[in-house]
This record gives C-alpha cells, structure tokens and sequence, in this order.
C-alpha cells in the first residue's frame, strides 16, 4: 500500500487548479489543501462501473451512501444518527455560506476564532451577517481558545457560531474538554454551532482523537449543524459531495430551505466515490496517515531549525502553520516563490507574518521544497 503515496500523477498539465496557477514557472505549488495523491483504488474502481453505464443523470441519494456514512460514524466515532439528518451538499464550503443564511435574520451576527480557513469570515459577509472575530492564543503548547476575547467580541445579535475541528490552519484537534467548553459557551449564549469536521479522519498524533461536536450531548446536538466531506481524506474534491448532519427538525427545515433554488444537487460521481470511500478505503486510509505523519516529521525538524521561522504542531489535517514574522519580510509568499515554492499567504486566514504549506504530496516532493524553502530563509 505504501507504494501508492511514493509518487504522484504528474498533474502538471491537467485541469488541476493547484498546479495551473505556477503553469510555465519553476514554483511547486504547495499551497490549497489538495494532495498530490489518486484517489484510493477502491473509488477509482466504483468510479470506473459507474462510467461504464454510461448514462448520468439526474441522481437519487441511494441508502447506500447514506449507509456507509452512517456506518462510518457509528464505527469509528460511536455516533448514531438518524438517516434523515443527513443534508446532501456539493461542497462543504456551500454548507457553511446556507449555514450562515439558514441562522438568524440578516443583520445578525456570527463568531468565529481567527486565524481560519477564509470561508468563514466570508460567509457570514455574503449571506447579511455581521462577522465577528476573537483570535485564538498561541501558547508554549499550542494555540487555545482565548474565551475572554470571545465573550468580549460577542453582542446581543449574534445567533451563530463558526468552529473549525480539527481547525484550518493551525493543526488542533480540539479535546473533548475545549469541545465542552465550547458547548457550554454556545449553552450560555444560545448560540446555533456549525462544526466544519472535514479534516476528522486526518489526526496525525496517535494520542489524539477526533470526537464530532454534536455527540457531545443532546443540547450540543439540537444546536448543530455538523459539515462533513469524503473530499480532503480521499483527495476527491472535485467531484462535489459533502453533507451536512442536523439533529434539530427545525434547523434542518431552515437550513433545507436556504437551499432552495439556490444549491445544485450532488455530483453523481461524488455521491458513488463518497460510498466506496467510507465504506471499502480503511487501508488506503492507514497508509496515507503513515506518509503525512513522517512529512509532518519533516516539515518540523527542517523548517524548525531555520532562524527566523517557527512551525505549529500540526495534530492533525496535512497542513502545516508556518511563522516568519521574525523575518521581517513584507510579502513572505512573494519571497518564497521567488525561491520556486508556493504557499498560501496567513493574511488570507486573518493573520499576517504566517504562511501554510500542504504536505499532502510523496516525500521526494516535500523534500524539493523543504530544500528551496531552506535556501530562501538562509538568504536572508
């Protein structure tokens, strides 16, 4: 199995967005949170049937998938849920801008904790919503909930709250203790909670563990809505299929109806990779896990012995939080493309100083850009 993660497809003249951006330029692209790896065997062989059949059209969510994503829930993190509470989306970043809609009335308000993944300080601005903000603290051991700023940043209008779980960009993997302060937070102030947990089965410290918001409780439940997506785990984006997991009937009403006339329904592909993804890749699963854990080795050691730099922890996705403050630099990106290497900027996340790097990609990859990477920071 180890073998498939050694190389890559050479994505450099395809439709690949993550490489078109550097095309005719010596820049590895490492920047948005799409690995270099094929997709397990397993959804390459279902995607394959389904080609054969030769006719798509308009699909149903068979109980297939829905099976196999309650399956993998009740296996792998003892939650049961129901079968319609299941909302089909085609990207998870769709489910966060309904989530904003579907919440409150515009005018409204919704909270989040920065740096984060950039949707969620955009969807609340494209769906009427004030967006409010609290930055999290970086500690000795990591970045924490700073709930004095949180309760600081809130105001009488604000209905929603945006976490990140495990969070993008900063590799956390929240405890079930910071979860529960986060519910009793969301408790106090009746605040709905919107949980992104695409990155859940990428948890890269063995003694970590992902546990879903919403089975908390029941009242962490009936003021949830859970996003989840086989995209980032089983490198499938591009074929369209999240869902988003809603206890509360009433919620799931509101949040059903924010849809209307607005979200497509799911790629049909999306819907058969989905299936064979949860329901027949554990082993693909274990050794992707195996590789982006001995690339996070690297990526600290190397990276963290340059001066000037300083690299988060990452627990879990294949993204690593990069911080060259110390540099001085005004444009890091610039600066490290000009060393052949791409990087998403931190000032997209809410914060300066800090770029992040995927190290989703076959080690002889990271190594390149480890090595030009190096080159840039002993310039300076």
């Amino acid at each position: 199995m180890q073998e498939l993660f050694q190389q890559a497809p050479d994505r450099r003249h395809s439709d690949s967005w993550k490489w078109q951006k550097y095309a005719g330029r010596d820049i590895l692209p490492m920047w948005v949170a799409d690995m270099d790896f094929a997709a397990p065997p397993a959804v390459q062989a279902a995607l394959a049937e389904r080609v054969a059949h030769g006719v798509y059209g308009y699909p149903d969510v068979l109980p297939g998938v829905a099976g196999a994503v309650s399956d993998w829930l009740a296996r792998e993190y003892g939650w049961h849920i129901e079968a319609d509470w299941l909302v089909w989306l085609p990207g998870l970043v769709c489910g966060l801008n309904v989530a904003c809609r579907a919440v409150g009335e515009p005018g409204d308000a919704v909270l989040t904790a920065t740096p984060v993944y950039p949707p969620f300080m955009s969807a609340p601005q494209l769906s009427g919503r004030e967006l409010q903000t609290a930055l999290l603290q970086e500690g000795a051991d990591g970045w924490r909930w700073d709930w004095a700023a949180m309760e600081a940043a809130l105001t009488p209008r604000t209905r929603l709250l945006m976490l990140c779980h495990p969070h993008n960009p900063v590799g956390r993997v929240w405890s079930a203790e910071e979860l529960a302060e986060v519910a009793d937070f969301a408790r106090r102030h009746e605040l709905t909670v919107c949980s992104d947990e695409i990155h859940c089965q990428l948890i890269l410290d063995a003694e970590r563990r992902h546990q879903p918001f919403a089975s908390l409780s029941d009242d962490a439940a009936q003021r949830s809505i859970t996003l989840m997506a086989p995209s980032k785990t089983y490198n499938v984006p591009g074929l369209g299929c999240a869902f988003a997991i809603i206890p509360n009937p009433t919620l799931r009403a509101r949040f059903s109806r924010a849809m209307r006339g607005i979200v497509p329904g799911v790629n049909v592909f999306g819907l058969v990779a989905a299936e064979a993804a949860y329901r027949d890749s554990p082993d693909w699963l274990q050794g992707l896990l195996t590789v982006l854990r001995a690339n996070r080795e690297r990526v600290e050691s190397v990276l963290g012995a340059l001066p000037g730099v300083r690299v988060t922890h990452s627990q879990g996705t294949y993204l690593a939080w990069i911080d060259v403050r110390a540099k001085g630099w005004a444009d890091p990106v610039a600066q490290f493309e000009a060393g052949g290497v791409g990087l998403s900027d931190g000032r997209d996340f809410g914060l300066s100083g800090f770029v992040r790097l995927n190290f989703g990609c076959p080690p002889a990859q990271l190594e390149e850009a480890l090595a030009r990477m190096a080159a840039v920071c002993q310039q300076d």
